[in-house]
């Protein structure tokens, strides 16, 4: 349940935990007993996290209206890396072949 802030005429502020359902009704001081209604004394509570995890929501906001592709990515990859295009292969030379070595037949070595 939420806490909820309400002022007193006479007494002053009090806070007072209440259901939601609850909001907008005048809340009962504690000390005199009369209906007070309901304000904003202090200022939200934020939370701290650490900059890891603030850079991270950051990042998660902007790529949902703009996703990143290969192409629009700061720094890119490696020329010939292959992961996002097939990078031409230079003239004369092969394909590297994979081999079986040792005694299991089923492996191929890297």
């Amino acid at each position: 349940m939420p806490i909820y802030e309400f002022d007193c005429p006479d007494c002053g502020g009090f806070s007072a935990m209440r259901p939601m359902a609850e909001s907008q009704a005048p809340g009962d001081c504690p000390h005199c007993g009369s209906a007070s209604r309901r304000v904003i004394l202090s200022a939200p509570a934020v939370s701290r996290v650490s900059k890891a995890t603030r850079v991270a929501h950051e990042t998660n906001a902007r790529s949902a209206h703009s996703p990143h592709t290969s192409a629009t990515y700061g720094g890119g990859h490696p020329a010939g890396c292959g992961c996002c295009s097939p990078a031409p292969r230079p003239a004369g030379s092969t394909p590297p072949t994979r081999t079986r070595t040792g005694h299991r037949p089923w492996m191929i070595s890297h």
